[in-house]
């Protein structure tokens, strides 16, 4: 009896996906709730689970096709037992039989689903791999157990995966390859010097729905910049001072990032028209404050929300952040880690950017640019002096906001990040 495969439900206003990548084919033996597909939504990757043990079918959709909440995408045979016990004329010869028993063995390259006494591409020591990670896996036919994870809990990420492959996979011998590959057989010559290529590579669901959003916000915001700099001296001294008892007492570092969320809710209490949104004919405005955090990711920019951002501590909002970049790196995030927020921070200065102009992430009417801190001459005091700077860009929608906020609003914020006391004492 066959048991359909459907796609889940994806969350709140998604109705549909793109099929990224089958994790399984027809044929293979599948697990009751393991993954069989990857769906790639406007917002994250999503996995899609069995139902119930049995063997892969026929594929009713390809890598690539549009998907409908709870379209069928393949079906699911009984009979896992039947594939384990392959008939004796389809056995594999003898040499090959030893070359499963002993995967290691020289010269032999393995995917983990033609060993089954090796960890699988899905499970590896019971810690789930995401479909980004898994991917990579399968591509350069890795065994996920032999690989240290830098993650969360010690979970794979792209990057270990793909330093791993470098080192297990060295070029071989120009002479040596040419022996062993018959002439019929040859890659392509490698480029010649000078000679021009071009790739083409579909757009993912994600780059697609990045590019559109940002788009529609030039075409329906009155999009505006303005700028500050701020003196870094005061929060740095306050790191340097504090950070290791910090660490100690709460498990995670004392970044710059819990300073400057905290400044930007400060600020938001002065201007809330920066923490608000047009909707039609009316503004909404929030008694809270949910920060989305831009965040790079392995498939483009995410951007995870600090909910009431204007409540927390600095611990609280140092762990969520943490948190979100791990996850980001792993392909773990969720829809509901991206669902709403207020305002955006944007921190192009981890790039090296020395100064920008952020777009804002719609309906929001404001987002925050920070960049790196370099010493420059500055005056103080009447001296010239150096001091580490730097530059704050504040994007907003002038048809909700208006100039004279916004400066206001940056000038709320360097005066909190020139005098972390204001923090404390809510000034």
């Amino acid at each position: 009896m066959a048991t359909d495969i459907l796609v889940p439900t994806l969350g709140e206003s998604i109705t549909e996906a793109t099929l990224g990548q089958w994790l399984k084919q027809p044929g293979d033996a599948v697990k009751a709730d393991e993954p069989v597909a990857s769906l790639e939504t406007d917002k994250v990757a999503v996995e899609v689970n069995s139902p119930a043990a049995g063997v892969m079918g026929a594929h009713a959709v390809a890598e690539g096709d549009t998907v409908a909440v709870g379209a069928l995408i393949a079906r699911l045979d009984d009979g896992g037992a039947a594939k384990a016990e392959a008939p004796p004329a389809q056995a594999p010869p003898a040499d090959a039989a030893e070359t499963v028993v002993n995967p290691a063995g020289p010269g032999e390259v393995m995917t983990p689903k033609d060993d089954p006494n090796a960890p699988n591409a899905e499970d590896s020591g019971g810690l789930r791999l995401s479909p980004a990670v898994r991917r990579v896996v399968l591509e350069h036919h890795l065994d996920p157990s032999s690989i240290k994870g830098t993650g969360r809990d010690g979970r794979l990420t792209k990057d270990d995966v793909l330093n791993a492959a470098k080192q297990e996979k060295p070029a071989p011998a120009p002479a040596a390859a040419a022996q062993a590959e018959p002439a019929a057989e040859k890659q392509a010559p490698p480029p010649q010097a000078g000679e021009r290529r071009e790739e083409r590579v579909r757009l993912t669901r994600l780059r697609k729905t990045i590019a559109t959003r940002l788009k529609e916000a030039q075409n329906t915001a009155a999009l505006l910049t303005t700028f500050n700099d701020v003196d870094m001296s005061a929060v740095m001294e306050a790191r340097a001072r504090y950070k290791e008892l910090f660490e100690k007492k709460h498990g995670i570092r004392l970044g710059f990032m819990g300073f400057f969320v905290k400044a930007a809710c400060l600020a938001a209490r002065d201007v809330p028209s920066v923490n608000a949104f047009i909707d039609g004919e009316e503004i909404v405005y929030h008694d809270y404050v949910d920060v989305s955090v831009a965040v790079s990711a392995p498939n483009g920019l995410v951007v995870p929300v600090i909910r009431n951002a204007d409540r927390l501590s600095f611990a609280e909002i140092e762990k969520t952040i943490a948190d979100f970049g791990r996850r980001a790196k792993d392909g773990s995030l969720t829809m509901e880690d991206m669902k709403g927020g207020t305002f955006t921070i944007s921190n192009g200065g981890v790039f090296g950017s020395l100064l920008s102009t952020p777009i804002v992430n719609p309906p929001q009417s404001a987002v925050l640019g920070m960049h790196r801190i370099e010493e420059r001459a500055v005056v103080r005091d009447g001296e010239i002096v150096a001091r580490p700077m730097m530059y704050l860009a504040l994007t907003y929608d002038h048809r909700l906001v208006d100039g004279r906020e916004a400066v206001t609003f940056l000038v709320r914020m360097k005066e909190a990040i020139e005098d972390p006391t204001r923090l404390l004492i809510d000034l």
